[in-house]
This record gives C-alpha cells, sequence and structure tokens, in this order.
C-alpha cells in the first residue's frame, strides 16, 4: 500500500511537471496563439474522443448538461488564448507567476456560485496576493499586455474550474473533456472561418511545430488530465494542493533551461513571484487543515 502512494505520488509530480512544460511548448511552438489552441484543442479532442470509443464510454447527456459543458468549453477556451497570448507578448515567467493567482479568483467565484460566505482569511491573503502583483508590476512594466492578459487567463481558469467542479462530481472526467474541447474548438473555428483566416497560410505548419503540437495535445492535455483524475483517488488533497502549486516553479525552472536568456528576470520580479506562490501554498494549507479538523468532529 506505502508503494502504491508512493508511486502515485511520483506520478503527480511527473504530471504537474508535465504542465509546467506546457508554457515552454507554447513558446517553442512558432504559431500565434489563436492557431495554436485551435490546432492542439482539435488534437485533443480527436484523442480523447479515441479513448471513449475504446472504453465504450455513452455520449448521451440531457440538453441543458451539454449546454453548461459548451459554456464551460468556450470559457476554457478564451482563457488558452490569454495564456498562450500572455507567453507570445511577454515571457513564460511572467506568464506562469501571474497564473499562481487563479487560487485567489477561485475563493472570489466559490461564494458566489456555490453560495458560502466570504472567508476572512482567503481576502487577507488576496491582499498579499495584489503586493506580489505590485511588485512584479514594478520589475515588469515592459510585460504590462503579458500581465494583463495573464490575469485574464486566470479568472478564466478559476472561472472554469468553478463551473467544471459541479459537473466533475456528477460525470466521468473523460466525456466532459470531449464536449468542452469539442466546443472550444467549435467556437474558434466559427471566429476564424468568419474573420477570413482559414487561409492556406493558416494549414502551413512546420515540421517542429506539428511535433510541438502533438506532445501538446496527446501528453499535456489528454494523458495528463486522465492521469490526474486516477492518482487523485490515492492521494489526499493535501498532498495534490501541494504538488499541483509546484506548476510554476517547474514552468519556470524548465523555462530557464530551455529557453535561456529571454527568461531572466531580476530579483524583485521573483520576490513577488514567490510572495503570490508562498500565498497560494498557506491558503492551500490552511484550508486542508480545517478540512481535516471539520472530519474529526463527531456528528451526533
Amino acid at each position: 500500500m506505502r508503494n502504491d502512494k508512493l508511486l502515485n505520488y511520483l506520478h503527480l509530480h511527473f504530471i504537474v511537471f508535465i504542465w509546467g512544460f506546457t508554457a515552454v511548448l507554447g513558446a517553442l511552438i512558432t504559431l500565434e496563439a489563436i492557431p495554436l489552441v485551435w490546432y492542439r484543442m482539435l488534437l485533443a479532442t480527436a484523442m480523447v474522443f479515441v479513448f471513449l470509443v475504446l472504453t465504450k464510454k455513452s455520449f448521451r447527456f440531457p440538453k441543458k448538461v451539454i449546454a453548461g459543458f459548451c459554456l464551460a468549453g468556450f470559457i476554457i477556451a478564451v482563457h488558452w488564448l490569454t495564456f498562450f497570448g500572455a507567453i507570445k507578448v511577454s515571457n513564460v515567467s511572467v506568464t506562469l507567476s501571474i497564473m499562481s493567482t487563479g487560487a485567489f479568483f477561485t475563493s472570489l467565484l466559490e461564494p458566489i456560485f456555490y453560495r458560502r460566505k466570504v472567508i476572512v482569511y482567503e481576502v487577507i491573503f488576496g491582499l498579499i496576493a495584489v503586493v506580489g502583483l505590485y511588485i512584479i508590476f514594478q520589475a515588469s512594466m515592459h510585460f504590462l499586455w503579458g500581465i494583463i492578459l495573464a490575469l485574464t487567463s486566470a479568472f478564466l481558469s478559476a472561472l472554469f474550474s468553478v463551473i467544471n467542479g459541479k459537473y466533475a462530481k456528477r460525470y466521468q472526467a473523460s466525456v466532459i473533456s470531449f464536449y468542452e474541447l469539442g466546443f472550444g474548438v467549435f467556437c474558434i473555428s466559427v471566429y476564424l472561418a468568419l474573420s477570413g483566416k482559414f487561409t492556406i497560410e493558416f494549414f502551413q505548419v512546420s515540421q517542429m511545430d506539428w511535433l510541438y503540437l502533438f506532445i501538446l495535445a496527446s501528453a499535456c492535455t489528454g494523458y495528463a488530465f486522465i492521469a490526474s483524475v486516477h492518482v487523485m483517488k490515492w492521494l489526499s488533497p493535501y498532498t495534490v494542493m501541494l504538488t499541483i502549486n509546484l506548476e510554476p516553479v517547474y514552468g519556470i525552472i524548465l523555462a530557464l533551461l530551455f529557453l535561456g536568456d529571454s527568461e531572466n528576470m531580476n530579483s524583485q520580479f521573483y520576490l513577488g513571484a514567490l510572495v503570490i506562490l508562498l500565498t497560494v501554498i498557506a491558503n492551500g494549507i490552511i484550508k486542508t487543515r480545517k478540512h481535516r479538523k471539520s472530519r474529526q468532529i463527531p456528528r451526533s
């Protein structure tokens, strides 16, 4: 049993490592953000579809539920567009450090969607994260547009998580992903068609870009998503939370290794990123401890 937990823990680190590599691939792919996301979602949709067919999963859901999947698919598409757009106009380090604020956007959205009270310590941590953001702004004003796109992406990521959380408890993750990815492709395709951007040049992709896109769609999207659901059955929420918070750390380290000087930032930037990361980790630790205590209270 201990070996099973250890193997799944190492597996989770590998998955988070892959997620960190997503941003690096976004920087390596020469396509602009819109075609990059379109190809990624299209390939991932096809792969998930094959998986569902092989495992004989049902595609039938009530129309209202499918409409919810489609809304989430639109949000995740725009999230990825702003995420990769931020990387293109700034760099991986700036984008990933700002994306760490997603946990605090979630803490603001959850009371609205789940009708719970605002938690005081979450507000305090949110204010501390704003200080971290301010430090990053001061250190990276030349990346202002990238910071704005990354903040937008972080908010959309939180919104997607809150909406998707309701469906994940009732339906299988792989089927949800198929509908969300598929509708995301549909939305981007409509935009590309109406704007006349489905040109010959759009479909001219270099061999290296195809390789990176395949890795992005298969390993970083399809495999990582399904595998993350599997390991969460074996590990505690506390372990999962702390490990996932390492994604920006892994991503920034990988960016420095693969992208070199373009990712080097000054000490003030790293101070701001560290402030945000520490508040996210502290928030997760407190949440987990409160959850454990609530479970230990005997019920009459």
